[in-house]
Formats: C-alpha cells, sequence, structure tokens
C-alpha cells in the first residue's frame, strides 16, 4: 500500500444519520483539512442536490463546499448526457434534484399520453413515497415498450433515525425481472462512479482511500476499483452482512472518528 493521496468519503452512515452528525465525525473531517489531503463526500444520496448538501454538512460544521460533494445523480446525469444524449427521461426519485441533472430531458407524467411522446429512458433514482404502485407499473409499461433503464443505484436499505428503511433496489430488482431487462447503474458499486471521483480529485485508484458503511456497495467495490477500503461499523453496518460478505476490507475501524489516526499508521 502506497502512500495515500485522497480520502473519498460516504456521507450517509459515515458522517451522518439523519443528517445529524455521529459523534467525533465533524472533528475528524476538520483534522482531515489540517493534513491538506484532496478528499470527497461520494454519495448514493438521491433526495439532495449538491449545494442543499453541502449547506446542510456546513451547518453542522462539516468544513465542506458543494465542490467537495459527487453524487449519484450528477454522475447519472453525464452518464445520460454521454450514453443517450438527447433521451427524453421519465424520472421516478423521491427529491427534487433536476439542479443537478443539467442537460438531460425530463418528461412529465402529462407529456406520456402517446406512444411518439413516450420516454426513451426510465431513470430510477431513491425510494420514497415516489415509489407508488401506479408509477412502478408506468415504469414498467414504458420499460415493455423498449425504454432503457437507468438507476442511480441498487441499495436494498439505508439506515434512518428510526432504523433500516427499504431502498431502491429493493424495488429494482422487481421491475429487472418482471421486464426481464437489467438497469444500467449509475451510482456506487459502478466502477464508473469511483472514476468520475478519482477524475474529480485528479488522483489514481492506488493512490486514493474509500470510507462507507456498506461493505458491497461501498468497500468492496472501491477494493474492485483499485482503491483500499475502509469499512466503518456505523450506520447500515450489520454484523452478519459483513461475515457473509463476498470478500474482506482492507481496513476496518470502529467509525470515521477513527479515520485520521488510521491514515497516520498508513
Amino acid at each position: 500500500m502506497g502512500r495515500i493521496g485522497a480520502v473519498l468519503i460516504d456521507i450517509d452512515g459515515v458522517l451522518t444519520v439523519a443528517w445529524k452528525p455521529l459523534p467525533g465525525t465533524v472533528a475528524a473531517m476538520r483534522r482531515l483539512r489540517e493534513t491538506g489531503v484532496p478528499l470527497a463526500l461520494v454519495t448514493n444520496t438521491t433526495s439532495r442536490t449538491r449545494a442543499s448538501i453541502a449547506a446542510e454538512l456546513a451547518g453542522q460544521g462539516f468544513p465542506v463546499t458543494a465542490e467537495d460533494i459527487l453524487t449519484a445523480p450528477a454522475v447519472t446525469a453525464a452518464h445520460l448526457r454521454e450514453h443517450h444524449p438527447g433521451a427524453r427521461c421519465l424520472l421516478i426519485n423521491s427529491g427534487d434534484i433536476r439542479d443537478d441533472l443539467t442537460g438531460v430531458t425530463l418528461v412529465d407524467e402529462d407529456e406520456e399520453s402517446g406512444h411518439d411522446e413516450a420516454p426513451d429512458v426510465v431513470v430510477i433514482g431513491g425510494a420514497g413515497d415516489a415509489f407508488g404502485y401506479a408509477e412502478l407499473n408506468r415504469a414498467f409499461h414504458h420499460l415493455q415498450r423498449g425504454a432503457g433503464l437507468v438507476a442511480m443505484h441498487r441499495n436494498l436499505y439505508w439506515r434512518t433515525a428510526t432504523g433500516l428503511d427499504l431502498d431502491t433496489g429493493a424495488f429494482l430488482l422487481g421491475l429487472e425481472r418482471a421486464a426481464r431487462v437489467e438497469a444500467e447503474i449509475t451510482g456506487k458499486p459502478a466502477g464508473s462512479f469511483f472514476a468520475a471521483a478519482l477524475a474529480h480529485l485528479g488522483v489514481t485508484a492506488s493512490e486514493a482511500l474509500m470510507v462507507g458503511d456498506d461493505i458491497e456497495s461501498d468497500v468492496l467495490a472501491a477494493q474492485s476499483a483499485g482503491l483500499t477500503g475502509v469499512l466503518v461499523r456505523t450506520g447500515k453496518y450489520l454484523p452478519e452482512t459483513h461475515r457473509a460478505a463476498a470478500g474482506t476490507p482492507d481496513q476496518v475501524i470502529d467509525s470515521f472518528a477513527d479515520l485520521p489516526e488510521l491514515l497516520e499508521r498508513l
């Protein structure tokens, strides 16, 4: 393992839960800033824009700006511009993220009356109240007619203030099976997501370290992309998930608060 030249950090479950800082995380982030190591906050969060995330975290004391944050919606927009240029996209997502979907043509539900106006791509964001039967069935109909399927992630659940809640992956699996299609995944664990983060920081994979609470999507996916993976025992971490994982994290720490000491050792 060479010298760590940059750090990628998941937000939900690592720095915060329900947007409230976990113990010691603000102080640890400030220590990282003092070292001068480049960092990026990489998140599958689909309910907020980069600007609103930065404002929320800064308000809690984290020394971050919107430029430090890379979200699944922002990467999805780049993916759609490159691989589906000019496509009409139906977005199913809980939360307003349109400001981060620059260059993407979104189809309103009222515009779907005719076949000629049907979307070219169904884009699945984060689960929530928007994932009702009518919305998912509408997506299913478009997929049967040949629309493409792009999903910002396939996380099965996430940690809230009251426990674990279902996430996109639980619904996406059903859509894929029913429509006999496979979604293009743009957020973690997609290798392209980590590549975008590395390009943003201007470092190679061997120089970077990824900190996350999801052993598969955050840590092992990063390791597959050549990064050093660090699993934290906070957020959605479960011992049984750790034991049943497809691989072994490079490092395991109790909390992000322990990361500065780990970096000193590395």
